[in-house]
């Protein structure tokens, strides 16, 4: 089956929507009356929870109907989600779902130190039709791409341990994201100096 390229608006929207579906349905969950803050932040993240799960694992089938491909990270995500999202309304334990975005981090980041350690960058397998660089440029951005996941598996430790449920979900739903684009911002003249033109191809 032929694979087509996904448009990046569409594949934005597939990676942002389900997050944006969490926040929503965090902040409009039913709690009920006379609850405790501490009840109310955990009952609204139980519903966002649920309601998250099926949002991702549909987001991954539409994305697989329009491309006729999965791509291998947002698939890791997607199992993690189910796993860590399955324990906390299983248990009705925050905690597991909190430190989602941790274990993925640190599994992402020791992926790529893996790769590294090899002298190869697997980032390379899974971004290389969207951005073609040299290999040294693939071995930087990998190795500033893994200290990346660190810090932000650091900073997801120390949000949700620190602050209440409702801090740490704006710091999922905004926090992450605006990171993410930044550090890919920040990158933009290594791309710059180690792309492939097309005459070198």
């Amino acid at each position: 089956m032929e694979k087509k390229a996904p448009h990046p608006l569409l594949k934005l929207v597939l990676e942002l929507g389900p997050i944006m579906v969490f926040f929503l349905a965090y902040r409009w969950a039913n709690v009920p009356e006379g609850s405790s803050d501490e009840e109310r932040q955990l009952i609204q993240l139980l519903f966002a929870t649920k309601i998250f799960i099926p949002v991702t694992l549909g987001a991954l089938f539409v994305g697989w109907l329009l491309t006729r491909a999965i791509p291998r990270m947002p698939l890791f995500s997607a199992v993690i989600v189910v796993v860590m999202g399955g324990l906390t309304l299983w248990l009705k334990d925050d905690t597991f779902v909190k430190m989602k975005p941790t274990i993925l981090y640190v599994l992402f980041a020791a992926i790529l130190g893996f790769g590294l350690t090899r002298g190869k960058s697997y980032l390379q397998y899974v971004m290389e039709d969207s951005m073609p660089l040299k290999p040294e440029g693939w071995i930087i951005f990998t190795r500033r791409f893994a200290l990346f996941f660190l810090a932000l598996a650091i900073s997801n430790e120390v949000v949700w341990r620190i602050f209440d449920t409702d801090t740490w979900v704006n710091f999922k739903t905004f926090a992450l994201p605006i990171a993410t684009f930044g550090f890919f911002f920040s990158q933009m003249g290594m791309f710059a100096r180690y792309a492939i033109v097309e005459d070198e191809d």
